[in-house]
């Protein structure tokens, strides 16, 4: 069974979470400029050593580069996001975990936006972190993790 192009009527969201059930990873497609690829590539790099890369590969198919909003587009399994969400690489990291903890939610028919989905997703976002932290060697890195960390722990949402 393929895995549906459009995650959006019940019966494609029914057999996206079939698939996904079974164990199915998508082949992530990254769309825009080269300077765009190439910091995404540079996020997911940061994903694969914080091992949420399966995660990440499990939700989503597609990231493409756009002007507007950065934004999940769940009926697509894509994360739209422009050049300044990717700027920083671990920023990026964090905000593709986030989406992807979304799209997971979405896929669950559990609240995926709002109060409840934005904790759940920031949450996932600060596990990542967590992991980015302890599983990096350079240490530029872990001091940005543990920078943001502590920003999410001034928020609201912890």
């Amino acid at each position: 069974m393929k895995f549906p192009d459009r995650v959006f009527t019940s019966e494609e969201v029914e057999r996206a979470r079939r698939l996904i059930e079974e164990g199915h990873k998508h082949h992530i497609t990254v769309s825009g400029s080269s300077k765009f690829k190439e910091k995404v590539e540079e996020a997911l790099g940061l994903i694969k050593t914080a091992e949420h890369h399966d995660f990440l590969r499990t939700y989503i198919k597609i990231i493409i580069e756009v002007k507007g909003f950065s934004q999940l587009r769940e009926a697509e399994a894509a994360i739209w996001v422009n050049k300044y969400a990717v700027a920083d690489p671990i920023e990026a990291a964090g905000f593709l975990i986030q989406k992807a903890q979304q799209m997971k939610d979405y896929v669950e028919g559990k609240p995926y936006f709002g109060t409840v989905g934005e904790a759940n997703a920031v949450k996932k976002r600060i596990e990542f972190l967590k992991a980015l932290k302890n599983k990096s060697k350079d240490h530029a890195i872990k001091k940005k993790c543990e920078e943001a960390l502590k920003l999410w722990e001034e928020s609201k949402f912890i």
